[in-house]
């Protein structure tokens, strides 16, 4: 079997078998008449099918192709080895019950957050997707059996208490926006879904007292992530380290802002939603206009945009399950993104509060994800339009972010410029807490004190930020290290292209390879593979896992 079958059949595989995620980024396109499905014989399925896929890739000479080839080659190794992880490490089909949450209403959330109108098709899948969840909550009771962590199934329970009520009211909401005969079954179908996620609710609150605490990942499953999956030439206490020395330099650079800026007064919130969503459009046009007038990063026309819009009355209440934001996919690549908001005010969550003051701030990462995802999804190669790593994705927005400070987007907006610098603050800490967390040094309790002091931030969203962090162990570092891999990607690229290096060019090559873990770009434009090997050096003494070339 050739290495574009291969691939081609193991996306295929992956789009129908690939957990949901409150996250943004790994969101995927599925396949029409798709349902969730968990249970044991699925999960055994997925088991077997990857030892088959993994056979199949171990089988490949690739030896002789050229390095764009054995890149791709590495690239599905990295795609299986985050299978392996998923279904053999961290296991949250078996340790977590929020991830439940995620696999039952998850893809109900992502079927809505697509702006209007809801078709016949559409619709049909908001009704079968509703009925289907008492089906995905009975195969969590039977794979969560005595294996849940107790502080998982805290964090279910509380969110589940936060979110009660809130299906009944978002798809009270949804009816008017439905076709007949959809619409007439949307209660009953409502009625199900609430019905099972209450069952859930009490089953978890009867079990909670027989689980114990959660288990780490420990520091060899997670070596196994850093370099096989990630393929991070880092070791854990190196990747300490490099977040402590960001964590200081980002102090250093906040207080020297807030000295500069000592005198500067808040500046004015928005009147309200129209207004807030005509001044993040304006917002989105100044930064692509700075990003070409600076000679950053081409900004063409044919490009979508990154919008707001005013929060749908059937996404608000549901806006719990996941990042609120359409950020299409490769048959919408060239659709508008958009990012639903609620009407400022003072009191929003960290970097909601942030982009309610200025949306830039979230222009230069988010926006980024959406410009950096179209670009992705244009590739011509397919193997490098599906691939998806957080430190690459993360890694350049969060990059962008500095960079768009360093340009000077921020000097005449003083309170941007510091919440720049405090969001470096995060990323770094991140590093830290993600370590601590996978290896058993902090609970999820000390983990969100920690992000809420040190930042600092508000403890709702420390909170999720530790819950998240704790059940997906290596994602909250990727910021931090993706962003210190680009800049030294840039220094290397700079250093050996000399005067053929050109920033506008170096980082338009960058958004369009960005899903590609940053030791492969690395390789494949200036020839270098240091970190490649320093990976594969650090995997041999990993947890056990499929071969890989």
């Amino acid at each position: 079997m050739s290495l574009e079958t291969l691939a081609e059949e193991f996306w295929t595989w992956r789009t129908a078998t690939a957990p949901d995620s409150t996250d943004d980024l790994p969101r995927c396109e599925r396949p029409r008449g798709w349902l969730p499905d968990w249970s044991p014989a699925a999960i055994a399925a997925r088991a077997k099918v990857l030892a088959e896929f993994t056979a199949a890739h171990s089988a490949l000479d690739l030896s002789g192709a050229t390095v764009d080839v054995q890149v791709d080659g590495r690239l599905l190794g990295c795609a299986l080895a985050r299978v392996h992880w998923e279904l053999e490490l961290i296991r949250a089909w078996q340790r977590n019950p929020a991830f439940y949450l995620d696999q039952s209403l998850g893809p109900l959330y992502v079927i809505l957050l697509a702006p209007p109108p809801f078709d016949a098709a559409r619709a049909a899948t908001v009704i079968a997707l509703l009925r289907h969840v008492p089906v995905v909550l009975a195969q969590a009771r039977e794979n969560l059996g005595d294996h849940a962590g107790a502080a998982f199934a805290r964090g279910a329970l509380r969110v589940l208490s936060e979110a009660d009520g809130s299906l009944d009211i978002a798809m009270t909401a949804l009816r008017p926006f439905l076709p007949e005969p959809c619409a007439a079954e949307l209660p009953e179908a409502t009625r199900i879904a609430s019905e099972a996620v209450t069952a859930y609710q009490e089953w978890l609150t009867e079990r909670l007292p027989s689980w114990g605490e959660i288990d780490p990942v420990g520091p060899r499953a997670l070596d196994y992530f850093l370099h096989r999956v990630a393929l991070l030439p880092y070791t854990a206490t190196q990747l300490r380290e490099m977040g402590g020395q960001e964590w200081r330099r980002a102090i250093a650079t906040e207080v020297t802002l807030r000295t500069r800026y000592r005198d500067a007064p808040e500046p004015p919130l928005p009147a309200g939603i129209e207004e807030f969503v005509a001044e993040q459009a304006a917002a989105e046009a100044a930064v692509r206009e700075f990003a070409e007038q600076c000679g950053l990063l081409s900004q063409p026309d044919t490009l979508r945009r990154y919008r707001y819009a005013a929060m749908p009355p059937y996404l608000d209440p549901l806006s719990w399950l996941g990042v609120c934001d359409d950020l299409t996919g490769p048959s919408r690549r060239d659709d508008d993104a958009y990012r639903y908001v609620r009407a400022p005010h003072r009191d929003l969550p960290y970097f909601e509060r942030a982009a309610a003051f200025d949306p830039r701030t979230q222009v230069v990462h988010e926006g980024v994800h959406a410009q950096q995802l179209a670009i992705g999804w244009q590739h011509d190669n397919p193997a490098r339009r599906r691939f998806y790593d957080s430190a690459p994705n993360e890694g350049i927005a969060f990059y962008y972010e500095e960079l768009t400070l360093l340009a000077g987007l921020f000097d005449e907006a003083p309170a941007s410029a510091i919440f720049i610098a405090n969001a470096m603050r995060l990323r770094a800490l991140r590093v830290e807490v993600d370590l601590a967390l996978a290896m058993g040094e902090l609970t999820l309790e000390q983990a969100a004190d920690r992000l809420a002091v040190a930042v600092p931030m508000d403890r709702e969203t420390a909170g999720e930020e530790a819950v998240f962090f704790a059940g997906f162990p290596g994602q909250a570092l990727s910021y931090q290290i993706g962003k210190l891999q680009v800049q030294d990607f840039l220094a290397a690229a700079h250093h050996t292209l000399g005067d053929r290096f050109d920033l506008r060019q170096f980082h338009d090559r960058l958004w369009r390879e960005g899903n590609v873990p940053l030791a492969l770009q690395r390789w494949e434009l200036l020839g270098l593979r240091d970190q490649l090997d320093a990976a594969d050096r650090l995997a041999e003494g990993a947890t056990p896992s499929p071969p890989s070339l």
